[in-house]
């Protein structure tokens, strides 16, 4: 029954009316619906502005469903109801088929990048500023926050742990059963940190509580401690960072960062949807870049073009059409392409067979089997 309903929707899709545009070659849908963060977010207020630039130059109505969590953004991309997703780095373990998606309703998904921004704000933990904690390695010790049931955020902040060569063994880990929650822990002198975005409203709090706040520098300088980051979290990246509670152009912060909001499509939505969605990101970039804050991050020249989700095909088109396409970057895409085909696969051969029943067991048996055939590729399973 499922198949069936996708199937419909698919043909559905297929027959919508286009508008075509010649001049510049976009050719979208008169109403394109996509997924994206919680209202109140930076993502959200990104996806609106994109939405005003396609209705006022293209007479395109954008129709964001907004979620607040990683399920409620991404199941609507698996289930074919919207082609586009601004995601998050969920995206990422998505591709990967771990934490979330190792599990029998998901798996491996077949996501491609459209684009993403990399804006001037960071990514990382935020540390009270009373403790005199300068680097990750200061860490050791210290009371660090861990939210239940929130993969990415407690990985985001074991990524920071591994770069001062630490683990959560050596820290005294706080629980907090949300993201808002950790900060008022931090202000309220439960915890020393938290893992967040630098724009956010829980590091204005902490920045305006008498405790203060702090970020840890991540020399990029320092190979041995990115790599061990990387080792747990391989999307950061280091980032010169000018915005964000206690960071200025004047006072930046010697960071990191990675993509977001990450746009997303599965690999075999439309090309040219997605190709005229690139071309507009791209080409109309000076039309959008103000319109909210992040918008900056949408830059041709910020594009990581050797990260860690493969281009969807239509975007490597337009990439090589523009002269903005290298053989070192093909090398990389064939490399993702190829490790995501070999999840694709590995998932496949694993759930033809018998799998065990409770979920424990089902996510366990699966990642060896991920381990198994990535290793068989000559390839890092990660997350392993």
């Amino acid at each position: 029954m499922l198949y069936f309903k996708r199937g419909l929707l698919a043909l559905a899709v297929s027959m919508a009316p286009t508008l075509a545009f010649s001049a510049d070659g976009v050719e979208l849908p008169r109403t394109l619906g996509m997924t994206a963060y919680g209202t109140g977010s930076a993502g959200y207020s990104q996806m609106v502005s994109i939405g005003n630039l396609l209705q006022n130059e293209y007479d395109v109505s954008l129709r964001i469903l907004p979620g607040e969590n990683d399920v409620s953004r991404m199941t609507p991309l698996k289930m074919g109801r919207v082609p586009i997703c601004a995601c998050g780095i969920a995206a990422f373990y998505g591709a990967e088929g771990v934490l979330l998606f190792a599990d029998k309703s998901w798996g491996p998904q077949p996501i491609r990048v459209v684009t993403t921004s990399i804006a001037n704000f960071g990514l990382s933990i935020a540390v009270a500023g009373d403790i005199d904690a300068k680097t990750p390695y200061d860490l050791k010790g210290k009371r660090v926050s861990y939210l239940r049931g929130d993969d990415a955020n407690n990985l985001g902040t074991e990524a920071m742990l591994a770069f001062g060569d630490l683990t959560w063994d050596d820290v005294e880990r706080v629980e907090f059963p949300g993201y808002g929650r950790s900060f008022e822990g931090i202000i309220a002198n439960q915890s020393d940190t938290a893992f967040t975005v630098t724009v956010a409203g829980g590091p204005q709090q902490l920045a305006a509580s008498p405790r203060g706040i702090s970020w840890l520098t991540l020399d990029p300088e320092d190979k041995e401690g990115w790599a061990r980051l990387k080792k747990v979290a391989p999307y950061f990246q280091p980032h010169n960072v000018t915005l964000g509670a206690g960071i200025n152009k004047d006072d930046p912060w010697v960071g990191s960062s990675y993509p977001y909001p990450i746009v997303v499509a599965n690999a075999d939505t439309d090309k040219a949807l997605v190709k005229s969605l690139v071309k507009v990101f791209t080409e109309d970039y000076d039309k959008y870049k103000d319109a909210a804050p992040g918008n900056a991050g949408y830059a041709l020249a910020s594009q990581n073009m050797q990260w860690v989700v493969p281009f969807h095909d239509a975007v490597v088109d337009y990439y090589k059409e523009i002269g903005h396409w290298t053989d070192a970057m093909q090398e990389h895409q064939d490399m993702l392409v190829h490790r995501q085909n070999t999840l694709l696969e590995a998932w496949e051969q694993f759930t033809s067979g018998n799998t065990p029943e409770s979920e424990d067991a089902f996510r366990l048996a699966w990642m060896k089997a991920r381990a198994t055939a990535l290793e068989a590729e000559g390839m890092n399973p990660i997350f392993l």
